[in-house]
């Protein structure tokens, strides 16, 4: 049976789009998610969303419970997860407003948990490619038929943040073929795969990080703008993309 996580959802716990919403709040054995579970359906499809960063956007991204996040979701029995993420841009063509839908990933941070698998029991988790490939196909699709620019399998680099780049880091990442940067995706990506769920980003490119000598560098401010302007783009593509899910069997939760 499909149900979908969706984290970094904001908007989408909208009575108006997921039917017979309900708010769940829950503990887990790592401390409480980062947000409560809003929980209903979406065409039919059940749906848990999770705030990534609190309700009101206050938790920066090192203090982001993952685990919590994750287990919470598993434990509801979601089998799919689509997150959403800000990130900017490490390439020319990956312009402000398009969308990424990354296939591989490089771990940047230093201060995660980044495994469910620290404790009792030694396992060592495939991660040659971290992403759902049918969600990829699935975002694709999607973003053709609502005419929206969009990048798919390219590399994210997730940083520790809050702060960013330097110039010499950005130049460094690029020099490594990552194609965009954020603060969310690891280890997010990394425990929904120890949890055996199908993983899907829709990155949504808002700066030129600051390698780009021609472009402001980036602000927070440039984010939230860049965000706020395809905010109704990210929900159309969830609410189009969650109804087409099907149950299959592959690499996910091998």
């Amino acid at each position: 049976m499909i149900k979908v996580g969706v984290i970094g959802g904001s908007g989408l716990d909208d009575p108006h789009i997921v039917k017979g919403a309900k708010e769940l709040s829950m503990k887990t054995p790592y401390g409480s998610p980062t947000s409560v579970l809003t929980c209903g359906s979406i065409e039919g499809i059940d749906v848990v969303i999770l705030a990534r960063h609190g309700k009101d956007h206050s938790i920066y991204p090192s203090r982001v419970n993952f685990r919590a996040n994750i287990w919470a979701l598993k434990e509801q029995g979601c089998t799919h997860i689509i997150a959403s993420t800000a990130v900017g841009s490490l390439r020319e063509d990956i312009a402000p407003g398009h969308l990424v839908f990354p296939n591989q990933f490089i771990d940047h941070t230093r201060k995660r948990e980044t495994t469910f698998f620290d404790e009792d029991v030694v396992v060592h988790t495939a991660m040659a490619e971290p992403f759902c490939h049918n969600l990829i196909n699935l975002l694709s699709l999607s973003a053709e038929k609502m005419k929206l620019p969009f990048h798919k399998n390219k590399t994210v680099i997730t940083i520790e943040g809050p702060r960013f780049s330097t110039k010499a880091e950005s130049h460094m990442f690029r020099s490594w073929n990552a194609d965009v940067i954020n603060m969310s995706t690891v280890p997010e990506v990394i425990l929904a795969r120890e949890k055996k769920m199908h993983y899907a980003a829709i990155a949504m490119s808002t700066d030129y990080d600051c390698w780009h000598e021609e472009e402001e560098p980036v602000t927070w401010e440039m984010i939230v703008k860049v965000m706020k302007k395809n905010a109704d783009n990210v929900i159309n593509m969830f609410l189009n993309v969650i109804p087409e899910i099907k149950e299959y069997e592959d690499v996910c939760v091998q």
